[in-house]
C-alpha cells in the first residue's frame, strides 16, 4: 500500500507519525471514510463539510480546500493502481509536544490511506445484529465527531470478535437504540422507515443522510426519533448503512429472525442508491 503523508506518497512500511503529534498522544484528529467509484469520489461535498465542521470545533486550522484534498485522494488512489477504492483521510492536530494545547492547532498533519474494495454482490449477504453489552459513549462535544477517539468502537469490536456477518448494535446509556459499530441503523414497519435520531448522540452519517434523501424521493415516510429495542424487534425489515458497504440488509436482531431478510423497501433503496452512484448524486 502507498500512503499519502503531508505532500508525499510513500510505502506504508516507511510511513511515520511523530510521537509528539496530538493525534497520537491525545486522539485529537478527525477522519472520513470515502468511497471512490471509477475514479470519482462519491458524496465528497458532504464528507468535506462534516470534516470541516469538526476541524473548526477542534480548532485545527487546516489549509486544504475541498479541491486540494480531492486531488490528494485521487493521487493516492492512482498511486495504488486503483479505480474503485476505500479511502480513509485523517487529519491530526500535529506535533505540538506533551501537554494539552490552549490555542489553535496551526500545524496539522494529513494522512490518506486507500485499499481495494471487494465487488458488491446482489443480493447482499445479510448482517445479524447483536446488541452490545457496552453502551454507546456520550458524544465528545456538542455533537459526535468522526474522531480518532475510537476506544468505544474498538471495545465493541472485541466483544463481537471475528464474525464478518455480525454487526454490533450500540444502545445509549439509557437503553435506547443508537447505531452499529461502523454503521447507522434503519428499520421498516408498515411501509414506513425509522432511524434513531442524532439526539441520541450517534454519528451524523453521510450515507445515512443520503439514504433518508433517497427515501423521501421515493415517497417513503421517514421518522427519526428515540426508540427502545422493542421497536426494532417489531420491524418488518431492517438494514444498516455506511459509505463502503452502502446498504446492507439485516436478517436477525439478537438471534430473533426478522420477517424479511431483504425486504421490499430495502431492495428499492439499494436500487436507488446504485442509480445515485451511477449519476454521481
Amino acid at each position: 500500500m502507498q500512503v499519502y503523508i503531508n505532500g508525499e506518497i510513500v510505502p506504508a512500511d516507511q510511513a511515520t507519525v511523530s510521537v509528539l503529534d496530538h493525534g497520537f498522544l491525545y486522539g485529537i484528529g478527525l477522519f472520513e471514510t470515502v468511497r471512490v467509484y471509477q475514479g470519482r469520489l462519491f458524496l465528497w461535498k458532504e464528507h468535506f463539510a462534516r470534516l470541516s465542521a469538526g476541524l473548526l470545533a477542534l480548532r485545527i486550522k487546516a489549509a486544504w480546500s475541498a479541491e486540494d484534498l480531492e486531488a490528494c485522494i485521487l493521487q493516492t488512489v492512482a498511486a495504488n493502481g486503483l479505480r474503485d477504492a476505500y479511502v480513509r483521510i485523517s487529519i491530526t492536530a500535529g506535533a505540538e509536544g506533551v501537554g494539552l494545547a490552549t490555542e489553535d492547532y496551526s500545524r496539522p498533519s494529513l494522512f490518506i490511506f486507500v485499499k481495494e474494495v471487494a465487488p458488491l454482490t446482489e443480493p447482499p449477504r445479510p448482517k445479524r445484529l447483536q446488541i452490545l453489552s457496552i453502551p454507546r459513549q456520550t458524544a465528545e462535544g456538542h455533537v459526535r465527531f468522526k474522531s480518532h477517539n475510537y476506544l468505544n468502537n474498538a471495545l465493541a469490536r472485541l466483544e463481537i470478535g471475528n464474525q464478518a456477518d455480525v454487526e454490533g448494535l450500540f444502545l445509549t446509556g439509557d437503553g435506547y437504540l443508537a447505531e452499529g459499530i461502523v454503521s447507522n441503523l434503519f428499520w421498516v414497519r408498515a411501509g414506513q422507515l425509522y432511524t434513531p435520531s442524532e439526539e441520541t448522540g450517534i454519528l451524523a452519517g453521510i450515507t445515512r443522510r443520503h439514504v433518508i434523501r433517497l427515501a423521501e424521493r421515493l415517497g417513503i415516510p421517514v421518522h427519526a426519533g428515540i426508540y427502545r429495542p422493542d421497536e426494532l424487534l417489531r420491524a418488518d425489515e431492517a438494514f444498516v448503512t455506511n459509505s463502503i458497504q452502502e446498504i446492507v440488509p439485516v436478517s436477525s436482531v439478537d438471534g430473533r429472525e426478522l420477517p424479511s431478510a431483504y425486504g421490499e423497501i430495502t431492495r428499492a433503496l439499494r436500487l436507488a442508491y446504485s442509480q445515485s452512484v451511477a449519476s454521481g448524486q
